[in-house]
């Protein structure tokens, strides 16, 4: 019996992926929940009896800690894209498959970063 290169991840494969996504969006969502609600807290920290200088000061902070917060949300939010679009391709049955080589994608690599799309070869042709 000769041996086939295997093309695609076979259900109970697709099933444990389907697992770790599941876990990690829950988690992503969790994250961008807090970071949403740090965002939108309008507290003054108790800075409206204080000197004019420091209120100043403390609302830059505000404005700039706000915009990072954005930044965050906005990147989590990709995130949590990136991994339902994963759940689609399990789904699909097209899941592990790097979108440059056609070739699967190595199990480990999809163990630490589930919404690969590219081959580490894929990733390096890119370089």
């Amino acid at each position: 019996m000769s041996k086939e290169l295997k093309v695609k991840y076979s259900d109970k494969e697709l099933e444990e992926f389907r697992q770790i996504i599941t876990e990690k969006i829950k988690k992503a969502q969790i994250q961008l929940d807090l970071i949403e609600s740090a965002y939108r807290n309008d507290s003054n920290n108790g800075t409206d009896d204080t000197s004019p200088t420091f209120k100043a000061f403390d609302e830059g902070s505000e404005v700039m800690s706000k915009e990072a917060n954005s930044q965050l949300a906005i990147r989590q939010e990709k995130f949590i894209r990136d991994l339902k679009n994963a759940l689609i391709r399990i789904e699909n049955k097209t899941y592990g498959i790097c979108r440059v080589t056609k070739k699967l994608i190595n199990k480990d690599r999809l163990k630490l970063v589930p919404h690969a799309t590219l081959s580490i070869e894929a990733k390096n042709m890119q370089k």
